[in-house]
């Protein structure tokens, strides 16, 4: 699928864990540190199959580049639906030592935008605006990605309407919120999102 392409490379930072199987086909999960130029580092979890990888083996701290998709799935919490995101991987690559941190993350995304933009201001004025994109999978599926545009692509999405295409690329990141499960108790989560660096209408 030409319309959802990623890229990353990172240090895996934990075990696999197992989440479904396909036709006897197994697949897990595994998070992957991929740095930023800045220092920090989004913490991004990838789907592999069994078949791409020896899932039984301790990987951690290995660096490897994974080539896919971004994938949203539904899961079902109570009574609401909570979006989760991974890469689906199609291919996978170990490698040694990497440094050129510009080329650590990317995503090119071609869909449609399914909810009315989000704009808003910082308190330091920076302009945002958060936009859901639905992408196309094949037999009907689709992908619903959260989105968000900085300044002047920010004040350009936030004048899109539901149902215009648009062409994306980007970068993956991860993002640590609070959740209230209910008065008294909270829950630590992580959002994740694509940073758009480049926006075009389709």
């Amino acid at each position: 699928m030409e319309n959802n392409k990623v890229s990353i490379i990172g240090k895996i930072i934990s075990g696999f864990t197992f989440s479904h199987k396909v036709f006897g086909e197994g697949f897990y999960m595994v998070d992957v540190s991929v740095k930023r130029l800045s220092g920090q580092a989004d913490i991004i979890p990838i789907m592999v199959s069994e078949r791409l990888i020896d899932v039984h083996e301790n990987y951690i701290g290995c660096a490897i580049e994974a080539l896919g998709q971004f994938r949203s799935y539904n899961c079902h919490e109570g009574v609401r639906n909570r979006l989760l995101l991974s890469i689906f991987v199609r291919e996978v690559h170990f490698m040694d030592e990497f440094t050129d941190y510009t080329k650590t993350n990317q995503i090119f995304l071609d869909g449609y935008i399914c909810k009315v933009p989000i704009y808003r201001k910082t308190p330091l004025g920076r302009e945002i605006a958060d936009i859901l994109l639905a992408v196309n999978r094949p037999y009907g599926k689709s992908d619903y990605i959260p989105c968000i545009s900085w300044g002047r692509n920010a004040r350009y999405a936030s004048s899109l309407s539901v149902g215009t295409k648009v062409k994306i690329w980007g970068r993956i990141q991860s993002r640590e919120y609070t959740k209230a499960i209910s008065e008294t108790e909270c829950e630590e989560r992580i959002a994740y999102e694509v940073s758009i660096s480049k926006m075009y209408l389709n």
